[in-house]
């Protein structure tokens, strides 16, 4: 497998990929007319090496932002709505009110409340315009609105408004989450901007915010190319990444286009020499319908999915300038030591990783699949620091996300063609592996932290033995079937049908609240998340604990069930 896979990295060029980020930096690629067109170019150069690709027609629920204001007197400041505010053309007047926030220092706090709560109170806020520093994630602009705000004005860190999305549905909605569709207009400033408003809102000033947007359904292309494996041809890594992008987007995300683009051509050429399939997808919709590509995409095909994906890698904003160390990179704790040896391996580099943030496309949570990667490769804190550069979600820490200024100079090509033997090297791993590379211990060990940490918090209120048990037994379980793979008494298929399966049972339980084949909201999930209110049980009233008890209960005994079925699946190997 070394050779096939030194082989695959030794046709790496920059020469294709390159060519289709030059192109790219001079193609907006938000609006869905101009999404659809560059579609075509890549298809076209697709069929120019001769890899097959099959486009799909998807409709999807779009929500796609023009140019916005926020009106103060004579004073006129442009301003970006997010994707799903409402459209206001005629704007909406009200008195300025402001409610400090915190801008975030870290990716991994990207997306975590960061206003005081007393401040943002309905008897505070309600009827009027509120003025908060920080980007307009969904819960923010969620809880302004339940309490009365009928506008917002998000003040971003820096010279430039980003774009971004409002709403904390996934995709395009069903019936159920309509009722979480924003109601109100937002709009995002720039830093100076931004102050100067703040210090209207303390004179008690009205200002009138006037928000453009085009909402509904459009049809948008969704490409896959699937490259057929020798031996296991309807088993599949999927690797993807989004195509639209905020204006040009090259560092998000035409260098991960371009990634995917040069993997399918090397991997076409080595198509004999791959073991399972591999599928690669291009999505629309990333930008102006969170996730609403690869939300379609697993709807789509969740059967498939569900019985045949092996694994789903994810590709968002790979080969930006300055990005010489992988840290921060997304990994589900199973996936972990697979995806440190593989960067290792084929860069050299170290690499550091955390639980995956409910964002990027990861759209196969509910189906359950065991998933690696969003961003890779970005710049050290040093020269963060250097640059004074605030935390943003993509480019490799560059600035320049979700702006107009995400341009050629953000993109490297030399970085670009690490990044993508970097890609390479964990899409075979997978494909060609005899036994798949995944450790289901290594998330028993973060289970069992996880269970001890909501026990500290909840105290003798509520007993997690019965969690801590079931979990000891998965673990001992598997460590049997460790044991019996390394020693052969447990063949590859079953050992990758066991490896396979628990992905289905032990991901949703870890990273989502409903049911599967749903999708959950785009917020933060915590560890665990049907035992994970433990964390604020402290901090409820004495006439409500009695309530979080039987929600700890309830939590508990569907953690439990997942257990327990994880270690029937794994035992009924070994017997």
């Amino acid at each position: 497998m070394l050779d096939t896979m030194k082989s695959m990295i030794a046709d790496i060029s920059a020469d294709a990929p390159w060519e289709l980020v030059e192109v790219f930096a001079k193609f907006p690629r938000w609006k869905p007319e101009d999404v659809n067109a560059s579609c075509d170019l890549m298809v076209e150069r697709l069929a120019r090496h001769g890899v097959p690709v099959e486009v799909h027609d998807a409709d999807l629920y779009l929500s796609v932002p023009y140019g916005s204001q926020v009106i103060a007197g004579n004073q006129v400041f442009n301003a970006k709505s997010p994707a799903s505010s409402v459209n206001m053309p005629g704007g909406i007047e009200g008195q300025l009110v402001y409610v400090p926030a915190a801008y975030s220092k870290s990716i991994s706090t990207l997306f975590h409340r960061n206003f005081d709560a007393d401040a943002s109170a309905s008897g505070r806020i309600g009827g009027k315009i509120v003025i908060s520093e920080g980007f307009a994630t969904p819960q923010k602009m969620r809880e302004f609105e339940e309490n009365g705000a009928i506008a917002c004005i998000a003040v971003n860190p820096g010279v430039d408004a980003h774009w971004g999305a409002c709403t904390s549905i996934w995709g395009t909605p069903d019936l159920d989450d309509l009722p979480r569709k924003p109601r109100m207009p937002i709009a995002a400033v720039n830093n100076p901007d931004g102050k100067a408003l703040i210090a209207m809102a303390e004179r008690g000033d009205r200002v009138r915010v006037v928000t453009r947007l085009d909402e509904g359904w459009f049809s948008q292309k969704l490409p896959v190319v699937t490259i057929p494996g020798a031996e296991e041809p309807e088993k599949f890594v999927l690797l993807h990444g989004h195509y639209d992008s905020w204006d040009v987007g090259v560092g998000d995300n035409a260098t991960g286009d371009a990634t995917l683009l040069e993997i399918a051509r090397v991997l076409w050429k080595h198509r004999a020499s791959l073991k399972r399939s591999v599928r690669i997808a291009w999505w629309p919709g990333h930008s102006t319908g969170r996730y609403a590509g690869s939300a379609w995409f697993a709807d789509a095909f969740a059967i498939d999915l569900d019985e045949n994906c092996v694994a789903q890698i994810n590709c968002d904003s790979p080969g930006c300038r300055w990005a010489t160390e992988f840290r921060h990179v997304s990994w589900m704790k199973e996936t972990e030591a697979f995806a440190q040896s593989t960067i290792k391996a084929v860069s050299g580099l170290p690499s550091e990783g955390e639980r995956p943030h409910r964002a990027g496309d990861y759209s196969f949570n509910n189906i359950g699949i065991s998933s690696l990667m969003m961003l890779s490769s970005i710049m050290p804190e040093s020269k963060r620091a250097e640059m004074g550069y605030y935390s943003v979600g993509g480019c490799c820490c560059n600035i320049t996300g979700h702006t107009e200024n995400d341009t050629l100079e953000i993109a490297d090509r030399d970085i670009m063609v690490r990044d993508i033997k970097v890609y390479l090297g964990l899409v075979v791993g997978i494909a060609n592996a005899d036994i798949l590379p995944f450790d289901w211990r290594a998330i028993g060990d973060e289970f069992a932290a996880t269970i001890a940490r909501y026990q500290n918090a909840v105290g003798t209120a509520f007993d997690f033995a019965p969690a801590r048990a079931a979990n000891d037994g998965l673990l001992a379980s598997l460590g049997r079937f460790h044991e019996g793979v390394a020693k052969g008494s447990v063949k590859p298929k079953a050992a990758n049908d066991v490896i396979a399966g628990l992905a289905r049972i032990l991901v949703p339980i870890n990273h989502t609240k409903t049911a599967r084949f749903r999708h959950d909201p785009a917020t933060p999930m915590a560890p665990l998340p049907t035992i994970a209110s433990a964390m604020d049980f402290a901090a409820l009233p004495a006439d409500q604990r009695g309530f979080g008890v039987n929600q700890l209960r309830r939590g508990q005994n569907r953690l439990v069930a997942a257990l327990r079925e994880a270690r029937r699946r794994v035992e009924a190997v070994l017997n």
